[in-house]
């Protein structure tokens, strides 16, 4: 790991907030996961539909972590630090102490969570103004974003929380204000989630048409008046005080933030493609969509002027790639989807203990399973009978319709290993015809997609990501470094520290491809 003969290689540091755990690595600057731990943090479900955790569990897991990947490295070798995070919103007071979000005044639980539902009324009023900022969320936003709960929080908690409340951060902002004690927010998360625009900034005509003047009066104070580009550094680096929680030099570089799907879009969609025959060599980088797929997925598509696209997310100037607007559709459950269908079945008991007698994962026994029983045809023809729509959780791109739900057409009696296996396949369709619609509805307005580039957990399972290929007729790249997000995260870490002269540049150094899997013309029909 340490060579002595040739120049030290340098280290950044990428901490990524997901949404049950916290993770860091340690990565050289060739994009290599040197080190990497992991912690779970909390999460309150106090009543249906409201998820909430706490800032200082999340703080202490991100210490945790960067302290065991950083042990016995040479601390001048390791050059800045890279946040991302959930889009979750941290509520704190004038002093910076964590403030309730809750009915029941707990302090501590201080977050309400991306995946939090409870201010459907709030921002059903807010779509209901056909404001102009609307147009840069496809139209529609989401319950997901932040001027809804912003709403909540005002009616609902106006003495306990909201007259009290200081700042009112992005998760990912929150970090790189512990980090160094600034307030600056990124143009990711504003963007993003929070209705500025990069040429003109905050409307206030938006805020005070939604009920929320007050944040207008004090220059926006509480919800960011200074922002930075993801990847700029922030301040003086480390705080001697955040250096020594996190096991780190003080001063190092800290990067602004990112979202925790921007960096894993970060970790691949610039990669080097030499020498691999694909449609978007000598192409530019709008011609690729990276595919961050987890519990949900995220479709993240760049180009050079703004594209607005019915039903996705944007268009967000700078917001992933510095200089390029980006588009972003997604699917609310995914890998969550997959889970539920296969564990929900009545032979999944049977599945379980196949899958632990041969020694491999459910899912590696199922894929092997389905090559059992195909015959002669190519695997995706076991589904000729049975169909899957797949909006268990609604439908976030493109049709932005939360009050969709699932379906199953082609059922019958039987109950064996054969069903599950069948209904699984017809589950990783429907998700991949999903993602057809998407890229479908963004070349329709105007993007020009070749090549997928995916990370993420389901980026492991090949049978996933075949039937992207198939479905989608397009080359799909896998990233060397499955744990894309992290590489991408401390990509920002390069970047602020200044050893690379562009986010462009480190993503073509860092971002490494691994393989490359082709449609099969055979099953397009």
């Amino acid at each position: 790991m340490h060579s002595k003969k040739q120049d030290p290689v340098k280290y950044y540091v990428g901490i990524d907030v997901g949404s049950a755990s916290v993770r860091a690595a340690l990565v050289d600057e060739f994009g290599t996961v040197v080190a990497h731990a992991d912690q779970p943090i909390q999460i309150w479900e106090p009543q249906p539909d409201h998820y909430e955790q706490s800032s200082d569990d999340i703080w202490a897991a991100c210490c945790s972590v960067t302290k065991k990947v950083v042990c016995g490295v040479d601390a001048s070798r390791i050059r800045g630090v890279g946040f991302d995070a959930t889009c979750s919103l941290v509520v704190v007071d004038k002093q910076f102490q964590p403030l309730a979000v809750n009915c029941e005044g707990q302090n501590y639980r201080n977050v309400i969570m991306w995946m939090d539902h409870r201010a459907v009324s709030q921002v059903e009023r807010i779509n209901a103004t056909q404001h102009r900022v609307l147009s840069y969320v496809g139209g529609v936003m989401s319950v997901e974003m932040q001027p809804p709960k912003l709403l909540w929080i005002k009616e609902n908690l106006q003495e306990l929380c909201w007259e009290k409340a200081g700042y009112f951060f992005d998760l990912p902002d929150f970090l790189s204000w512990k980090a160094t004690g600034v307030t600056a927010r990124s143009l990711c998360t504003v963007v993003c989630k929070w209705t500025y625009t990069s040429d003109g900034g905050w409307d206030d005509s938006f805020w005070k048409t939604i009920g929320l003047e007050d944040l207008v009066k004090d220059k926006y104070e509480k919800i960011g008046n200074h922002v930075l580009s993801p990847g700029e550094s922030v301040g003086k680096g480390l705080t001697p005080e955040a250096a020594k929680d996190l096991g780190l030099p003080e001063g190092i570089a800290v990067a602004a933030s990112l979202i925790d799907a921007h960096a894993g879009g970060l970790g691949v969609i610039g990669a080097d493609v030499k020498g691999h025959n694909l449609p978007c060599e000598n192409q530019p980088i709008t011609s690729r969509v990276a595919m961050i797929c987890g519990t949900s997925s995220c479709h993240m598509g760049v180009s050079e002027t703004p594209i607005f696209v019915p039903g996705v997310w944007g268009p967000y100037f700078s917001a992933m790639v510095p200089g390029l607007w980006l588009n972003e559709g997604g699917q609310s459950a995914t890998g969550k989807l997959i889970d539920h269908v296969v564990r929900g079945h009545v032979a999944f008991p049977e599945l379980q203990s196949k899958a632990a007698a041969s020694a491999h994962s459910i899912y590696t026994y199922l894929n092997s399973h389905l090559d059992l029983i195909k015959k002669s045809l190519p695997v995706g023809f076991l589904t000729v009978d049975l169909h899957v729509w797949p909006d268990f959780h609604g439908n976030r791109s493109p049709l932005t319709d939360l009050t969709l739900k699932g379906m199953v057409v082609g059922l019958t009696l039987s109950r064996g290993l054969d069903e599950l296996a069948i209904i699984y396949l017809a589950t990783i369709q429907a998700i991949a015809l999903g993602t057809r619609h998407i890229l479908e509805t963004m070349q329709a307005a105007g993007h020009h997609i070749n090549t997928l580039f995916l990370c993420g957990g389901l980026s492991k399972n090949p049978l996933f990501v075949q039937m992207h290929a198939d479905i989608t007729g397009k080359p799909v790249v896998l990233s060397k470094e499955v744990e894309s997000v992290l590489v991408g995260v401390a990509i920002l870490g390069a970047c602020a520290s200044g050893d690379f002269a562009s986010i462009q540049e480190a993503m073509a150094k860092m971002g490494k491809i691994g393989r490359v899997v082709q449609p099969n013309r055979e099953h397009k029909r």
